[in-house]
Order: C-alpha cells, then sequence, then structure tokens
C-alpha cells in the first residue's frame, strides 16, 4: 500500500484548487435551487399552475440531476473530467435560455413545459458537475472522504442561503422578476467555468489499479440496478407519459443489460441497502428543502418563510465543517452520525409542524437542520469508503438514486400532500366553497388516491390580500391551506423514521464485524500472497 494511501493529506499538488472549483460548481446549483423554491408562488400565481403541477416542475430540477450524475460518472474515468464540465456549462446556459422564455402570455401548458424541461436541464448540468465532483475529492483525499466530502457539499447550503437572500432582498423587497432573480445563478455557474479551466484531474483509485468497467459495476449488481429501474420506470411513465407496460419493459430491458454486463453478478446487499436509504434520502432532504419556503411561509409570512430557509441552510452550511471533528474527536462513526441524523430530523419535521410563532419556528427549524446536515455527503462518504472497487459509478448512481427520488417521490409527493389534505380539509369545512375552488386538473401521486387540489390562481388571490381583509369564505380557504400544510409536514416525517431503521441496522452490523473501517484494494500482486481477499461490504 502507497504513502498515498495512507496519508491523510491530499494526492495532488491543485487538490486544494479542484475542492474550490467543485464547491462552487455545486454552490450554482444550490443558488439556481434556493431562487426556485422563493418563487414557486409566483409561478403559481402568474400560470395558474396546482400544487401537483409546481411539484412537478420542482422535481425536474431533481430527475434531470440522476441522468447526468449516473450517465456522467459511467463515462467519466474513460472521457475525462474536463469534457463533463464544459458539458455541464453548455447545460446551464441552455436551461436558462429555456426558463426564461416562459410567460403568462402563453398557452398555460406551453409556459409548463418549457419551465419544466428548463429545470431539467439545469438539473442535468447539476448532476454532470456532482459527477466530476464526488470522485474527484473522494480520489483527493481518501483517508479523509467525510470530512471532505461533507466540505464540498457545504456549497450546497450554502447556494441555499444565497439563493433565499436573493428571493427575500431581492423578490419581497425590491420586487424583482421572478425571471431576474433566476438569472443570477449564472454567476457562479461562470466562476466554476474558470475554476476549472486548464486543471489537472486524477482518475479514481479503481481507473488506476485497471479494473474493467464490468468488475466495476459488479458491487452494484442486479439488486442495485433495481433501485434504478425502478426509478426510471416512474420517470418514463410520470414525465414522459408512457404507458405503464412500456415504462416497465424498458426498465427491466436495463435491468437485463446490467445483468448480463456483471456477469448475473448480485451485487453487495450493504450497496443495495446504502441505495435504498439514499432513496429515502434524497425524498425527505431535497424535497423537503424544495417546499419548505412554501410551506412556512404559507403557516406564517412569505418573508419569514425565506429568512426561516436562510436559517436552516445557514446552519447545514456551518455544520458541514464539522464532520471530522464528530468523526474523529467524539468518536462517533459514518453510520452513527446517519442514525442520530436521521432520528433527529424526523422530530425536527414533527416540531415545524406545530410552529404558531417565528420564533418557535427558527427552533423547530435548527433541530430539522442538524438532522437533515450530515445525510447526502456521509452517505457518499460511506459508499466510497466500503466500495472502491466501484471507482465513480456507485457513487454517481447513488447521487442519482437521491436526486430522482427527490424529484418524483419527495417533491412531487409533496406536492401530491399539499393537495389533498388542503383539499380534505375545505371540503370538511365548507364542501359548497371547496367545488368553487377546487383545481380542474387532478393530482396523482403513486398509487394514492387521484385528488383535485385547489386552483393555483384563485388560492393566490386569498394569499395576495392582506390577512385582516379577507372575507369570511377567503379566511377559511386560508386556515384550510395552512392546516394541509401542518398534515404534510408530519406525514413527511415518516422518512426519516425509515431510514432510522434502516441505519440502525446497518450500525448494529458494524458492530458485529469489529467497527467500521474503510476498504481499500488489494493489488493482485498482493492478493496472491493472502487467502483473505479484501471485503466486498
Amino acid at each position: 500500500m502507497s504513502n498515498t494511501e495512507v496519508s491523510n493529506v491530499a494526492i495532488a499538488p491543485n487538490a486544494k484548487r479542484l475542492l474550490l472549483a467543485g464547491f462552487m460548481a455545486i454552490l450554482a446549483a444550490g443558488v439556481g435551487f434556493g431562487i426556485r423554491g422563493g418563487i414557486l408562488a409566483n409561478w403559481g400565481a402568474d400560470f395558474g399552475f396546482t400544487g401537483q403541477q409546481l411539484g412537478d416542475i420542482n422535481g425536474a430540477g431533481f430527475t434531470g440531476f440522476c441522468f447526468g450524475i449516473i450517465i456522467g460518472g459511467l463515462v467519466c474515468d474513460k472521457i475525462g473530467y474536463g469534457k463533463l464540465v464544459i458539458a455541464a456549462f453548455a447545460f446551464h446556459a441552455l436551461s436558462a435560455f429555456i426558463t426564461l422564455a416562459a410567460s403568462p402570455t402563453q398557452e398555460p401548458m406551453l409556459s409548463y413545459r418549457l419551465l419544466y424541461w428548463g429545470t431539467f436541464i439545469f438539473a442535468v448540468a447539476n448532476g454532470t458537475l456532482e459527477a466530476v465532483a464526488n470522485p474527484l475529492v473522494a480520489t483527493l483525499f481518501p483517508n479523509n472522504r467525510t470530512h471532505y466530502l461533507n466540505i464540498l457539499h457545504a456549497s450546497w447550503p450554502a447556494g441555499l442561503v444565497l439563493g433565499g437572500v436573493v428571493g427575500w432582498s431581492l423578490g419581497e423587497l425590491a420586487h424583482w422578476h421572478w425571471k431576474a432573480q433566476l438569472a443570477l445563478f449564472l454567476v457562479p455557474t461562470a466562476a466554476y467555468g474558470l475554476m476549472f479551466l486548464g486543471q489537472h484531474m486524477p482518475k479514481s483509485e479503481a481507473s488506476q489499479k485497471g479494473l474493467s468497467f464490468g468488475e466495476m459495476f459488479k458491487d452494484v449488481g442486479i439488486l442495485g440496478a433495481l433501485v434504478v429501474c425502478f426509478l426510471l420506470a416512474l420517470f418514463f411513465s410520470g414525465a414522459l407519459g408512457l404507458p405503464n407496460a412500456v415504462s416497465i419493459g424498458l426498465a427491466g430491458a436495463l435491468l437485463i443489460v446490467v445483468a448480463v454486463m456483471t456477469g448475473f453478478s448480485f451485487g453487495a446487499w450493504l450497496l443495495f441497502a446504502l441505495f435504498i436509504a439514499h432513496l429515502l434520502v434524497g425524498a425527505v432532504e431535497l424535497g423537503t428543502d424544495g417546499w419548505i419556503q412554501n410551506i412556512t411561509g404559507n403557516i406564517l409570512t412569505p418573508a419569514e418563510g425565506k429568512i426561516l430557509f436562510v436559517f436552516a441552510s445557514a446552519v447545514m452550511f456551518s455544520l458541514r465543517f464539522c464532520a471530522d471533528f464528530i468523526e474523529r474527536r467524539i468518536g462517533l462513526s459514518p453510520v452513527g452520525i446517519l442514525l442520530v441524523c436521521a432520528t433527529t430530523a424526523c422530530i425536527g419535521l414533527n416540531l415545524v409542524s406545530t410552529v404558531t410563532t417565528f420564533f418557535g419556528a427558527m427552533a423547530a427549524l435548527l433541530v430539522y437542520a442538524v438532522g437533515k446536515t450530515f445525510f447526502w455527503p456521509t452517505m457518499l462518504a460511506v459508499a466510497s469508503d466500503r466500495f472502491p472497487r466501484t471507482g465513480a459509478i456507485a457513487i454517481s448512481i447513488m447521487g442519482g438514486i437521491g436526486m430522482m427520488s427527490a424529484g418524483l417521490i419527495g417533491s412531487t409527493g409533496l406536492g401530491y400532500a399539499k393537495d389533498r389534505f388542503a383539499s380534505e380539509e375545505l371540503a370538511k369545512a365548507n364542501p359548497a366553497l371547496y367545488a368553487s375552488y377546487q383545481a380542474g386538473t387532478p393530482s396523482k401521486f403513486l398509487l394514492f388516491k387521484e385528488v383535485h387540489g385547489l386552483d393555483g390562481k384563485k388560492l393566490g388571490e386569498v394569499k395576495q390580500t392582506a390577512k385582516d381583509q379577507r372575507n369570511p369564505d377567503q379566511q377559511t380557504v386560508a386556515a384550510s391551506d395552512m392546516k394541509g400544510d401542518r398534515r404534510t409536514l408530519v406525514a413527511d416525517s415518516v422518512i426519516p423514521a425509515m431510514m432510522a431503521v434502516i441505519y440502525l441496522v446497518l450500525f448494529l452490523y458494524f458492530r458485529t464485524i469489529g467497527g467500521y473501517k474503510p476498504v481499500h484494494i488489494v493489488p493482485v500482486a498482493e492478493q496472491s500472497k493472502t487467502t483473505q481477499p479484501a471485503p466486498a461490504s
């Protein structure tokens, strides 16, 4: 084993610049995401979209990411990181052109498609960049991955902070148009392009050891591919509108390709469990992030919702620099960190659902923010530590699973929940009033019953009317919508509860095998000298 494999220092002289470039790339994604979360209400009022439609558009910001990171992760060791950065830059520019072309003067479905596909392409760019940044940082800092991947992903909440500040200062105070606000993500986009320009980037450990593509994919295997294929089937039937039979057939064909490519390897059960857990991570962390400004702004005021979003994101940003302290000084393993976070996030969401004051909301969101802080980067670190022979593939697939789940399950599911719970509350309070406010477009989600939410334009008119100037009917509608948001957060808290169960099982598993330890690839020459190969999980 070489010195670079046992040292905690970086293995390349330009490591810090590459880390900063990756930081800026994910920052651009966070800025765009943060601003978009703040202008959902504008889109609902301008175009008359339902909560489900807004959830679908917001969800495109995740599903597109999946294609960018998985495809990028599969080819990055073959074509090089530099070409992927150029492609991502082009996608970011194209997404701005398409999104900003939407206008209320157009036919509503045309505006919907422009916003949907503009957001989708934006996400493809973000995913392509993360396909570069994650394996790059994992390679540059091979024995301190939890720490440096958390630093890399501190850029996400930093971007959310900047995006939230833009929404509050330029949107609420200066009344900038949503197009002018959204275009600001192009500033960090230009910055990361310059930082990556002309830099040499090392290859992953698996690529350095000469492992073939099929060998890298064996730990993923059929089990891991099942998770991806499930989400792809949802994407084909939902976003593309293909018949269910066709969607399942396409996903099944991909599963067969993976099976043949890996020699019908079932894959590692631990990696399969991590994929399932990360599916839930994407749904609860990013899905909730996409709606939390809207929900807390509805419970309190829109301006307070934006301030609370910035506050929670700032907490995440600060704490992600503390992962090394928690792991090395406190002695909590990465899986232990995840277990504590899942439990805390579950408690936090339930607390947020009960808030009535701004400072009470700050306390509740503090608990939730602490809970969700370490999910994403620590999951990537665990996959990198335990499955080095997958190279960039496992963590790219994991990132894709999380983002696609956020779009297809988290964001869309929360949009459906808002429609369902708000309509149930209004129908219970005043059936005749609900009949006049219900949306013409039904909301659907997975196997749950079809519902008719509240019309976006009519609801927008209620929200734009000052609370003390609303007539009795408007007060009833607003109260029902608020109760629906509270029920949505309680339903959302079930997801981190499920994650906590998975992490508890993994924590106990590592206790039985002597504790959590990173795995390194054993060269062929060394494998011939020992009867104990490197563990697969």
